[in-house]
């Protein structure tokens, strides 16, 4: 395993051994700034409202999120390693 994958790997550890939402809390507060929380946040609760087939209007409506972030998101869902599907379920 490269170095770069190896850090990924713990990090990936690191948040499965989060227990609740407040140690998630805590450990995003250190780990990230206000505004990657929330980039991270709106991206999770736009992959979310396309697989509810909800519309682009709607979507930026409810999340303030740009088109091009909502796109970006839904060919994500379409052609990326299928996270979202697993979290979420929804269209396939």
């Amino acid at each position: 395993m490269n170095k770069k994958k190896s850090v990924i790997q713990n990090l990936y550890s690191a948040i499965l051994k989060l227990e609740s939402i407040d140690e998630c809390d805590l450990f995003f507060k250190d780990l990230c700034t206000p505004n990657e929380i929330n980039v991270l946040a709106q991206r999770l609760e736009v992959a979310k409202l396309l697989l509810q087939e909800k519309t682009y209007i709607d979507i930026q409506h409810l999340t303030k999120a740009s088109t091009a972030t909502i796109s970006r998101v839904n060919r994500t869902i379409s052609d990326g390693a299928k996270g979202y599907k697993r979290l979420f379920g929804g269209r396939h």
